[in-house]
């Protein structure tokens, strides 16, 4: 299968599809209140991408999407309802509004639902000056050829039985906020990606590693054949794998899945988890939940960058802001709502699709980097367990105990001596991330800038 795109994107049709996803969220609002509400914001998003994938050096895949969804979300006093769709006549919108209002009058009361004040509002209404868009166009053979190209640099490493998957993938997401209180706004984002997943070994012994890379510009991409280059090295280097030692050890999580330990931080302080009770942060406002000198910084301005965005899904403006400060707990991530329940003011995170109300959601974020390398904090850790991939998650929202299963390498004498699988970390999140050593490491264009991790002791489950 192949798909034909044109090469060139005439800037009328950008500017085309962003004045239709407008006016289809006014049309929303009007509809709203001819239908009886008192207040109503509108989402309406547009999707376009194409991904390839092959195998064995020929197309496995091709897929190619595109599409329009519109949500839109209605008050009636107190009480709210959403409602969504992806047909976008005009009947579609009528009969939506009058949905939406019918189900809000017989919704149960909720009074932290509401608006954003005019003087909330941002006056920053697209996404120019964070350079998300990428006006080149995608190549279907172009990407098949990245992908092959990928492919064959990861069968050309010594040891790699097989691929599993090669690809590359192109989308473009543009999205329009209104709502009935003067707010309306707009940006898009593009995404280029290639990936490879490589196999080492046959049967029982077969292990499977991958790399990939995703960018929001064609032209930062990493080359095709580095990302199969590293796919395939990755899988070889997993071969003969084995359960580590069972006991209490430390562990380095590895700078492509350190994110996640952070990221179990920052839902711990999420407004709804918070004015839920069901966090183990609830009681930590302002105290220490990092080591001294550490920062976790919310930065949604950078340019290029995936979690990027001008305003959030309220309309409020988005600003640069510290989680953590000197290892402390500066405050909650919150949108109105939660902000309202906890008697604070929003952070202007919140997030929006078409499917619901909004919800706080962090973007991009940075946490503080070290002066060591990652080689350097495997001679200090001595004996333990390099962590290179997880799965599976068991983790007490209320208490923070923490249980993983896991793979990587076993190191001893800092220097690792074998890869490793089949084994389960467990500990405390709360006492884990007080003794975090960061290496120095992190990828800068991520979204999220997390460097690897050295974590002092866990209880390790293997052999």
């Amino acid at each position: 299968m192949r798909c034909g795109l044109d090469r060139g994107a005439p800037a009328r049709q950008v500017e085309g599809m962003t004045k239709n996803l407008s006016e289809l969220t006014h049309a929303l609002i009007d509809a709203a209140r001819k239908a009886g509400a008192d207040a109503a914001d509108a989402v309406a998003i547009s999707d376009d991408s194409l991904s390839i994938e092959v195998l064995k050096g020929a197309l496995e895949h091709a897929e190619r999407s595109e599409g329009t969804e519109i949500g839109l979300r209605v008050m009636v006093g107190q009480k709210q309802a959403s409602v969504s769709a992806s047909d976008t006549r005009p009947e579609m919108i009528a009969t939506l509004a009058e949905r939406a209002v019918a189900m809000a009058r017989i919704a149960p009361i909720d009074p932290w639902c509401g608006l954003a004040d005019a003087s909330q509002l941002s006056d920053v209404t697209d996404a120019t000056s964070l350079d998300l868009i990428d006006d080149r166009r995608p190549d279907p053979q172009e990407l098949e050829r990245w992908a092959l190209e990928a492919e064959a640099a990861a069968l050309g490493v010594p040891n790699v039985a097989q691929t599993q998957a090669s690809g590359a993938g192109w989308s473009s997401r543009r999205m329009h906020l209104a709502a009935s209180n003067g707010f309306s706004g707009g940006y898009g984002r593009t995404g280029w990606s290639v990936s490879a997943v490589a196999i080492s070994g046959e049967g029982a012994t077969m292990e499977r590693d991958y790399y990939g890379d995703g960018r929001t510009h064609y032209d930062d991409l990493m080359s095709a054949a580095e990302i199969g280059r590293m796919a395939g090295e990755r899988a070889v280097s997993r071969a003969g794998s084995s359960k580590p030692p069972t006991g209490r050890y430390p562990v380095l999580y590895d700078e492509r899945i350190s994110s996640g330990l952070i990221g179990h931080l920052v839902q711990a302080s999420n407004g709804s988890s918070v004015a839920r009770g069901s966090s183990w942060l609830k009681d930590a406002l302002h105290q220490q939940v990092l080591p001294d000198g550490l920062d976790l910084i919310e930065d949604p301005h950078r340019a290029r960058a995936a979690g990027s965005r001008p305003f959030d899904g309220e309309g409020l403006r988005t600003a640069h802001r510290s989680l953590v400060e000197g290892g402390r707990l500066t405050g909650w991530t919150l949108d109105l709502a939660t902000a309202r329940q906890l008697g604070m003011t929003s952070t202007a995170n919140a997030a929006r699709g078409t499917g619901g109300a909004p919800a706080p959601a962090v973007g991009n974020l940075t946490l503080t980097q070290g002066d060591k390398s990652q080689a350097e904090l495997l001679a200090d850790m001595g004996t333990g367990l390099l962590i290179t991939s997880m799965i599976g998650s068991s983790i007490n929202p209320t208490t923070g105990d923490y249980s993983r299963g896991a793979s990587g390498f076993w190191v001893e004498n800092g220097q690792i001596v074998r890869p490793v699988n089949e084994c389960t970390v467990a500990g405390n999140l709360r006492e884990m991330l007080m003794t975090i050593v960061p290496a120095n490491d992190a990828r800068l264009h991520l979204s999220r800038v997390v460097p690897s991790l050295l974590v002092e002791g866990l209880t390790i489950a293997g052999a």
